[in-house]
Formats: C-alpha cells, structure tokens, sequence
C-alpha cells in the first residue's frame, strides 16, 4: 500500500535595501532553521517552494524595486514555480493596505516588527534562546550589527520613522553577547548600524552612551576592526572622538550623513545644525583623530532648493575635502514634512546637481588616494574575482567604499586574512597594491 509523503518546505529570503533589513533576514533566517524549517538567503537555486521578500520602502527607485521583485514572484507562482509568497519590511508596513488591494495574490503582508506572526505561517515559534545569535550572509569575516531600531529624529523628508517607529536601543550587554557570538565563528570586522547611532543609550541610560558601548566593544578578544555607521551630526557626543583615536581596533572610519551645507535647506530639513556648527564638529572629528575618514551623504534637489543653495553645497564639498561621499536625488515621500511643499526641483535638474557634485567628489578622492601611493596599510581581503584579490583598509565600508585590488599572479593571500599593502597605484575610487613580504 502506497502511503503519500508530504513534501517539506524550502524558504528562501531575497532582502532589498540597506544593511539593516539584510541583519533583520538575517535573525528571520536564524528563528526559521532555529525551528527546523529549511531556509536559504538569496538561493542561486530556483527550487524553493515559500519565498520571503524582505522589502525596502525608503526612496521611489527602492520601492520600486520592491514592488518590480514582489510581481515577479507572484508570476512565479502562478507560473507553478513557488507556492507561497510573503511580504516583510519597510515597504510592507508602510503600505500594507494599498498593497493587498493591488497584488491580491501575496499570500500575507509583515511590517518591520513582525517577524513571531510571520513565523507562525510555519506552525513555528519566536525561539528566545536564539536571541544574539545570528547565521550572517556576508562573508564570514564582517558582520553587521544592529545597535539600535527607530528614530526620534524629526528630519522633514525622511520616512524611516513611519516605518520603523520610534528610538530603540539594544542594552550594551546584548550587543556585547552578539559580537562575542559573531567572533566566535569567524567575524573579524563589526559594522554598528542604526537609524541614529549617536542616539545610542538615551532611551535607556539616559545620556547618549555610544563611547561606553564602544569601549566595552572593544574589549571583545578576537574583534579586530569596528567601524561606525550612521552618526548624526546635531547631538553627537564628542566622547566617542577619544575612545576612537584610544583603542586601535576602533577603525578611523565615521559614517556621519550630513544631507546639506546652506542653512536655508538645513533649516527646510529640520536637521537642527547650520553649516558653521557642522565645519567646527568636522573639524573636531580631525583634530582628535588624526587621519580619520569621513563618509557622508548629502541629498540634492530637495523642494526649495536653489541654484544658491546648491553652489553652496557645492563649495561645502571642495572646502571640506570628505574621504568618501555619496548624494541622493530627493525623493518625494508622502506623510513627511517636506510632502507639504510643491516637488518644484526637476527630475532632470536633480540628476544634473547630483552628477556634478560626484565629479568634484572624483577629484577630491583622486586627490587623497594618488597621495597613498608608496605606503603600507593593513587591509582586508574580502574576495577573489577576475585573478586578483580584492581588499579594504580600515578607511573602506564594504560595497560602498573604496577597494584595494591585488594581483593574485605573483601573492597568495587568504579571503578573511589581513595582509600588509603597499599601495602602487591608485584611481579615483580605488588602489592597487602588492603584499610586503616578512
């Protein structure tokens, strides 16, 4: 007599966005094999039966595609190819209603906070044993780490509150236990993440705590680099400037978006700052850590935005020389502050500003990378690809920033190692460079 076997579920995770919705996939992809469930991150194979789409809802092209990914899987599973797709993230909980009545055939819609209902669709539990543990989808040596989830900042074009809700730091003894557990299995670089890293400890100390949490961090053996993300300019607690420039395996790396120079946009975005406060705190920044990199973002285009305002924005680039820099078009977003006032920038213009701003950034950064050539750094190799070996300096994010590229003819390096470089070469955006041999 035949007896029918019931075919076990395969999920696979596909993650759109920034780096914290990936660590969020990544604690859905831990609680999911944590339960028994087979799980997968971004399967090169097509033979998942559930697929969870973890959305981004930040920006028109981010939505967009989010929205682009959901459809094709919804084909896919009128195609037979999948049987179940479900929704997570940004996108969902901002649009959740409007989404279920157009894409009626998504099995169901999670916000950003919902990961225990969306575990219930497998019969499975929120595992609170599992809490600090995390299967990472990066490469083994780096790992994201989220300090904080929110935002209590009142920036006027920014809709990550309505997403994410409000300011929420993690006790400095769970980070903790997460970065031991991430070491523990091979991590030798942390990325801090958060909405607003330098709002760290507020909620819960009642003073911003960040340089505490820093240092405790950096006691963690085994914890080689630790690089910090997402500071905000108004507020930020200059401590944390000392315990950077004290502790070595603190990388001279500060991710700080600025948005604007002219006071007039400043004021317009409710960042709380004019350009004069954040030069005094840039300058501050350099001056306590002697050869740090500064990473910021600014957005160009945003409604009332003149030609003035942009030349000033462009001036605050030249004058102030950024390590590393990236610029948005300003994206009108509804249920923000900034939704009250007329789009009146064009699409066109926004580009052509944008543009124009990267090409002063070009020589900036051609600029500070020629002035490398001929000297050593500690870098980390990050990959194999195309016969060299790609790295970063403790000056370089992952994927953002800039590469150093080896030749693998004549070295042989280890992916996840540290090696000593010698630059040889450099463009705008990227070096080149040889091992120096022992």
């Amino acid at each position: 007599m035949k007896t029918k076997t019931l075919k076990k579920d395969k999920v696979n995770i596909v993650t759109l966005g920034c780096s914290k919705n990936l660590v969020d996939s990544e604690v859905m992809l831990t609680q999911l094999r944590g339960n028994k469930i087979d799980a997968t991150h971004e399967s090169k194979k097509d033979d998942a039966n559930i697929v969870i789409i973890n959305t981004c809802g930040f920006i028109d092209n981010a939505k967009q595609e989010s929205i682009d990914t959901i459809l094709r899987y919804v084909d896919a599973k009128h195609e037979g190819l999948v049987e179940k797709v479900y929704v997570s993230g940004c996108l969902s909980q901002r649009y959740r209603d409007d989404l279920q009545n157009e894409i009626p055939d998504v099995d169901a819609w999670f916000g950003t906070m919902e990961l225990p209902l969306l575990l219930k669709k497998f019969k499975a539990d929120y595992k609170k044993e599992l809490l600090g543990e995390r299967i990472t989808t990066t490469n083994q040596h780096y790992a994201y780490l989220k300090i904080s989830e929110g935002c209590d900042r009142p920036c006027s074009f920014c809709a990550i509150p309505l997403m994410r809700g409000k300011h929420v730091s993690k006790p400095i003894e769970q980070v903790i236990s997460e970065a031991q557990s991430l070491v523990k299995n091979g991590t030798k670089e942390i990325l801090l993440i958060a909405q607003d890293s330098t709002y760290y400890g507020l909620d819960l100390y009642k003073k911003r705590n960040l340089a505490e949490l820093l240092d405790r961090l950096s006691d963690v053996d085994g914890l080689e680099w630790i690089r910090l993300h997402y500071a905000f300019p108004t507020g930020f607690p200059e401590d944390v400037l000392d315990i950077m420039a004290a502790k070595p395996n603190i990388c001279n790396y500060l991710d700080i978006p600025l948005q604007h120079a002219s006071d007039h946009m400043l004021k317009l975005m409710r960042r709380g700052t004019t350009r004069e406060k954040t030069e005094a705190l840039l300058e501050q920044m350099r001056t306590r850590v002697p050869g740090i990199a500064i990473r910021t973002t600014l957005i160009a285009g945003h409604p009332k935005e003149t030609e003035a305002d942009f030349q000033e924005m462009v001036d605050f680039v030249k004058q102030n020389k950024f390590e590393r820099l990236g610029i948005f078009t300003y994206s009108h977003e509804e249920n923000t502050h900034s939704y009250s006032f007329e789009d009146d920038v064009p699409e066109e213009t926004k580009q052509e500003r944008a543009n124009a701003v990267m090409e002063v950034q070009e020589e900036i950064s051609m600029s500070i990378n020629e002035k490398k050539i001929g000297k050593t750094f500690k870098v980390l190799i990050d990959r194999m690809e195309s016969g060299n070996f790609i790295g970063r300096t403790e000056h370089d994010s992952p994927e953002v920033d800039n590469e150093v590229i080896i030749s693998s003819d004549d070295s042989y390096l280890r992916v996840g190692d540290f090696a000593n470089i010698k630059i040889t070469e450099a463009t705008a955006f990227d070096l080149y460079g040889e091992p120096i041999r022992n």
